[in-house]
């Protein structure tokens, strides 16, 4: 099972590759305000650096929180609109072992439909000055 993981709570975005024995390829960089710029293309050299296209792909582990509002909204985003469009299961997981956590769900044929962030407290969001 080709399973895509995608974290972007944080500046630093992650994205990696897993199979049912484990790791195949996981990549850290610094998106930033790049990150709605720069995801689709690592992750389609992520996979190519393999040798799968986006057709291979499983299922996907999202992270989900609580992290960057606007991060975990890109991310998710993304991950969820991969798994509407390829008919996969998507997963969204938290804490330190989440991506053990959401690779365990998918291997049990469980899917969340839709991947849901957690942010950890209610968006900052400024007030309109009208």
């Amino acid at each position: 099972m080709l399973i895509l993981t995608i974290r972007t709570d944080k500046p630093e975005a992650e994205i990696g590759l897993y199979d049912g024995a484990g790791q195949l390829v996981y990549e850290t960089w610094h998106a930033h305000r790049e990150l709605s710029v720069t995801l689709h293309q690592k992750i389609l050299d992520l996979l190519a650096s393999k040798g799968n296209k986006l057709a291979d792909l499983q299922g996907i582990v999202g992270y989900a929180g609580p992290g960057s509002f606007t991060g975990l909204r890109i991310g998710l985003t993304v991950a969820n609109a991969l798994a509407y469009s390829l008919a996969i299961p998507i997963v969204a997981s938290q804490g330190e072992d989440w991506i053990s956590q959401g690779v365990s769900k998918l291997q049990e044929g469980k899917s969340d439909k839709i991947a849901l962030p957690e942010y950890g407290s209610p968006a900052h969001i400024t007030q309109q000055k009208k």
